[in-house]
């Protein structure tokens, strides 16, 4: 940075490159950060999913219960029976996947990446995105700030 920029048009020293950290690292964090951040939106349609398919074994019971209501016992047994409260993979159920992936994966895939900024950058979190920032934004137009009002 300048020396002839206002410190208060300066990022905040989180969102700062620590010194001697050069920008291949910052870019290949970068990377990893957003390959995380991949992973959490997987997880979010994961959840989705999860949400859904219990949705719709709730619907399916009412269905059944219609079912036998309007007189048609038989269907309705079979369905009960046969998909009521199925697994959705072979011995599972849905919160049963979220569960395993968050813990053998999604868990492991947060660590490490934080790990990584811990060891390279002082745990500091999107510096490229920062970066990008600095370099794009207007100095001195409202909406361009280089930081929020309040800190």
């Amino acid at each position: 940075m300048s020396e002839d920029v206002p410190r208060d048009d300066l990022p905040l020293s989180d969102h700062t490159t620590p010194a001697g950290v050069s920008d291949a690292t910052v870019g290949a964090l970068g990377q990893l950060s957003e390959a995380l951040e991949t992973a959490d939106r997987a997880r979010g349609h994961l959840y989705a999913f999860h949400q859904l398919t219990g949705s719709a074994d709730i619907k399916l019971a009412e269905a059944v219960s219609s079912l036998r209501v309007a007189g048609h016992a038989a269907i309705a047994d079979r369905i009960d029976k046969e998909l009521v409260g199925r697994n959705v993979l072979a011995g599972r159920w849905t919160f049963q996947i979220v569960e395993d992936y968050d813990d053998n994966y999604w868990s492991l895939f947060r660590d490490l990446e934080r790990a990584a900024r811990d060891e390279l950058v002082g745990g500091r979190r999107h510096l490229y995105e920062a970066r990008l920032k600095q370099a794009e934004r207007t100095r001195g137009e409202a909406g361009h700030e280089a930081t929020p009002d309040e800190l």
